[in-house]
């Protein structure tokens, strides 16, 4: 018995302390002899992040995405996703002795009879549209600076699926209450669904439980808004977050940064601190937000009817360019074999997910471009990344064309204009305005390019005027601090590559692939003559610095 015991102990590992100070430090070290939090929060709490506003971004998409998980909570406890019909006698007096559905019922009595109930409601439909809102700012900022590059293009693809689930979501959920804003929405989905060819008829009835608008599309939604997709990106979160903390974070380029290091302030306590503050600083807007300025007022509506549609029936803004593709997408259509096909509405709903896509793909289409197969943890400056900064300018310009479109009947009556002028506004615009955005920034890029090279070669201007013994009054220019030489040159501009000769050595014809030259060509187009101007030597800022004629 005495010899077991021995051996127990021995085999017991040490304390980290002779006695624990409190009952706290006892259950922690309880928990850390059965999980090792210690080493993982040694490992871990003390991760160096940088420190700069933009990466606040996605701070408020992380925020924003508890704040919808907790008030989404409280709503399911009252919110009754059923289609059954009752006859309403609430708080709401003009709604009485009305036939509504529970879902529409139940919402009601969220908004006018559970106390703060209303507040929730707002506070929910607020935080999903800023989480989609600080979800595209966020993906813009992380394109434009290139910190999508290797080692993150999984992360790219987590963060643009977590905003591609974000859409659909948020279309749910604004849909559960069974308003007649709601139902034009689904009747707007209905009608995309059924022009897909030969499986739209199943995939309607499947989802709709048979004809529209049937009684299972509330409960069916309900459980993919709350159930399926929440899991699915709490999921893609959590390996985002996973990601981030494993590649370590990027920073912006400057005097003792590099691509092995990060400078910064430690998760703990500093960042957490400022984090936790930063957290109750959103919820505060945002409860602002909800108190102030109404959102989805479901009671003005009334309930669905499939024989009535309201005039402004908009969806939330970032669902506004689908319909805006459909809403300027003339009504073509073929017909054959005693079937039609609606292009007018086949067409846009195959563009949707060609536009998002477009932006998912990108960091590996510019990764083959360039070949670089080295991890970056700099971030680039836009300006140095004329074509790229371009290319993102043109794609939001396009979003927001038929964002426009979306909304054209809106436009129309509130400015008095042609609804069919805007509606050709938008179709031309959304082939001519991309491609004018996209060379007004590659130019304005290009000239902020041209001005850091004078700045780094002539120096900054003191506006201090000085007479030369000649008689010439010239402006004395001030060298630049090394910092900020250092962040103006320290980019790394690529060259274009070339193609192989003809002929090899022996002189017998190359054979060089259609990918091979499509790559020289789009890498021209990036890296070539007048594609970026060449950062100044340190020859050339010694030659000028030091030479005459510099004032």
């Amino acid at each position: 018995m005495s010899s077991a015991s021995t051996s127990a102990k021995q085999a017991a590992p040490a304390s980290t302390r002779d006695k624990p100070a409190n009952k706290a430090e006892a259950a922690a070290d309880w928990v850390d002899g059965r999980l090792g939090i210690y080493s993982l929060a040694k490992a871990n709490l003390r991760k160096i992040f940088p420190d700069h506003w933009s990466f606040m971004l996605g701070e408020i998409c992380l925020y924003t995405f508890i704040i919808i998980i907790l008030t989404g909570v409280y709503l399911t406890l009252f919110f009754k996703p059923s289609m059954g019909e009752v006859i309403y006698n609430g708080s709401y007096a003009p709604l009485n002795g009305i036939r509504v559905s529970e879902a529409y019922a139940s919402t009601l009595d969220i908004s006018f009879e559970v106390r703060g109930g209303l507040l929730i409601r707002q506070i929910h439909h607020w935080a999903a549209i800023v989480f989609v809102a600080a979800m595209f700012v966020h993906m813009m900022r992380v394109f434009f600076t290139g910190a999508f590059r290797k080692p993150r293009e999984i992360n790219w693809l987590f963060g643009f699926l977590l905003l591609f689930l974000g859409f659909f979501d948020g279309f749910l959920g604004y849909s559960l209450p069974d308003d007649l804003l709601s139902g034009t929405g689904i009747r707007f989905m209905e009608g995309a669904i059924l022009a897909v060819p030969l499986v739209g008829t199943y995939i309607s009835f499947f989802l709709f439980g048979g004809e529209f608008p049937g009684t299972d599309i509330v409960p069916r939604f309900f459980t993919i808004h709350v159930l399926l997709i929440p899991g699915i990106m709490l999921g893609l979160l959590v390996a985002h977050l996973i990601l981030v903390f494993y590649h370590k974070h990027t920073q912006w380029a400057g005097p003792g940064k590099t691509e092995k290091n990060v400078v910064g302030m430690p998760l703990m306590p500093v960042y957490m601190a400022k984090a936790g503050g930063f957290f109750f600083l959103v919820f505060g807007i945002i409860a602002a937000m909800s108190a102030i300025a109404s959102v989805n007022p479901v009671w003005a509506y009334g309930p669905y009817r499939p024989d009535q549609v309201s005039t402004d029936a908009q969806p939330d803004w970032y669902m506004g360019f689908a319909e805006g593709l459909i809403r300027v997408m003339p009504g073509w259509e073929i017909r054959a074999w005693g079937h039609t096909l609606n292009l007018g509405v086949f067409i846009p709903l195959m563009l949707f997910p060609l536009v998002l896509a477009a932006i998912a793909v990108y960091p590996f289409i510019e990764g083959w471009i360039t070949g670089d197969k080295r991890e970056h943890h700099i971030l680039d400056r836009p300006r140095n990344a004329p074509v790229r900064t371009a290319l993102g300018a043109a794609w939001i310009s396009l979003y927001l064309v038929l964002l426009s479109g979306g909304g054209n009947d809106l436009i129309a009556t509130h400015f008095h204009l042609s609804l069919n002028d805007i509606t050709y506004f938008v179709r031309i615009g959304s082939f001519v305005v991309p491609v004018v955005v996209f060379f007004i920034t590659k130019r304005w890029c290009l000239g902020l390019q041209r001005r850091d090279k004078e700045k780094v070669l002539h120096g900054r201007e003191t506006g201090v005027i000085k007479r030369l013994p000649h008689g010439e009054f010239v402006e004395v220019h001030a060298q630049l601090p090394q910092d900020k030489l250092h962040t103006l040159t320290s980019h790394e501009q690529y060259e274009p590559v070339e193609l192989p000769a003809e002929v090899d050595e022996n002189g017998v014809a190359r054979k060089v692939g259609v990918l091979t030259k499509t790559r020289a060509k789009l890498s021209e187009g990036y890296f070539g003559d007048g594609n970026q101007i060449p950062k100044p030597t340190a020859e050339e800022h010694k030659e000028i610095t030091s030479g005459h004629g510099h004032h």
